[in-house]
């Protein structure tokens, strides 16, 4: 049987405890990432402080310091999730297209669209006097280069298309560009259509849909081979 309280009542499950607790844990970061994102992009790092951020999750400033440790830190964590959420809804919006240029444009739209981009920049920055903060910053990195190059591989597969790289160097080239153009967007003023227009430039194009198209072709030569042969067979 179960253990019982002084009280009579059953005594709580130690697992079912631990696990309340990690999900209350979670929740808690969450509310701190969301608050935190939406400040640090309003006014910076140095215009924020533990205090604001704690004030807009309803925490206590101790619960930053408990999750995260730092400012700094928080602030890295914060644009580094704000990154994988852009890079998941450009995946997202490229999945509608169906021609290489569509795709392009889908990309380009969507990341240009946010701040989230010059968010992850200043981060960036930060770990280079921040070395101890890299580690993050690295695996976001990692992350978007794979599922950025296992996206456009299966659209690639999927319509057919002839890329003009592989698929890894295409992801990494893409990320490359966007972040030093809309670095400079950013810092120039100029607006998202604007940023846009000089990403897709600056990337030009990335494949064609040729492949479908011989593929196309060869079925309609095919065709045409059985009927002229069946043709013939009928009329000797």
């Amino acid at each position: 049987m179960g253990s019982e309280t002084a009280t009579g009542m059953p005594a709580p499950d130690p697992k079912h405890t631990v696990r309340a607790t990690r999900s209350a844990g979670r929740k808690m970061r969450s509310l701190l990432l969301d608050a935190a994102s939406r400040l640090f992009k309003e006014r910076g790092l140095s215009g924020t402080s533990i205090s604001d951020i704690a004030a807009a999750a309803d925490a206590f400033p101790s619960q930053i310091t408990y999750y995260f440790r730092t400012k700094e830190a928080l602030f890295v964590e914060a644009a580094c999730r704000d990154m994988l959420y852009l890079a998941r809804a450009t995946e997202q919006a490229a999945l509608k297209a169906h021609t290489p240029r569509d795709y392009t444009h889908a990309l380009a739209e969507t990341v240009t669209a946010t701040d989230s981009v010059a968010f992850f920049a200043e981060a960036l920055t930060l770990t280079r006097r921040r070395q101890d903060l890299a580690p993050l910053v690295e695996r976001t990195i990692e992350r978007l280069h794979g599922e950025g190059t296992r996206a456009y591989a299966a659209q690639v597969e999927r319509h057919g298309w002839r890329t003009l790289r592989a698929p890894e160097e295409s992801s990494r080239r893409f990320w490359a560009v966007a972040i030093g153009v809309i670095v400079e967007g950013f810092a120039m003023g100029r607006a998202a259509g604007e940023m846009c227009g000089e990403l897709l430039r600056a990337l030009g194009e990335q494949a064609t849909a040729t492949a479908a198209n011989d593929a196309t072709r060869l079925r309609v030569v095919a065709d045409r081979n059985i009927s002229s042969a069946t043709d013939g067979e009928t009329g000797s």
